[in-house]
């Protein structure tokens, strides 16, 4: 099963709003970070492609037809060319809501111990060049990453997509009829730092 849809779009997103959409669809399993949780053994192969050497895309995402969220949405280039035929969906906010939003949930984490917060780290620091307190950097490399994508990918295969949007644009996209419940909207700050809490084994 090769991967049709590769979310591009940065982590406080709305990406898990997006896996739980695609699946909703038809589109998944969708890979997500909360997929690497789930499997720790995952990181493994995430942290050798983010070593630069050469990457088997086929084997990690084996059994899934979409990947959102990091870490695939840091591989955005290279998953587009391994997987010609897959539309890439860049999910995005506005940049002061972003870093606000990363700063109160990804940025919290990043100390804790683990594989899994270790490729985290990794990931978002290579990003971000370590510079994970300076709010203006951030939100220029987000802008930056925003306008590559924009840039880079053929219009054909790109959505620009707002979580806001709802249903209609995604199904638009991907050529899907519109469900009848409504659009899944999770992960708030709140839900985060419960997740992350859960996983130190706090109550």
């Amino acid at each position: 099963m090769p991967v049709s849809v590769i979310g591009a779009g940065f982590g406080r997103t709305g990406t898990l709003s997006l896996k739980l959409a695609l699946e909703r669809l038809g589109v998944g399993p969708c890979h997500h970070m909360l997929e690497v949780v789930a499997h720790p053994a995952q990181a493994a192969g995430w942290h050798a492609a983010a070593d630069g050497g050469p990457a088997d895309w086929d084997a990690l995402l084996a059994g899934y037809e979409a990947a959102v969220d990091w870490p695939a949405a840091h591989f955005w280039r290279p998953l587009m060319a391994h997987y010609p035929e897959a539309k890439i969906i860049l999910t995005f906010r506005d940049a002061e809501s972003w870093q606000r939003s990363f700063a109160a949930t990804i940025a919290t984490v990043m100390e804790d111990t683990g594989d899994v917060v270790a490729l985290a780290r990794r990931i978002v620091e290579r990003t971000f060049d370590g510079r994970l307190d300076d709010a203006d950097h951030l939100k220029d490399v987000f802008r930056r990453h925003v306008q590559e994508v924009m840039a880079e990918v053929p219009p054909k295969r790109l959505l620009l997509y707002k979580i806001a949007g709802g249903w209609a644009p995604l199904c638009k996209f991907l050529g899907k009829p519109v469900p009848t419940e409504p659009f899944p909207r999770v992960n708030t700050t709140e839900e985060f730092l419960q997740k992350a809490a859960n996983l130190r084994g706090e109550s």
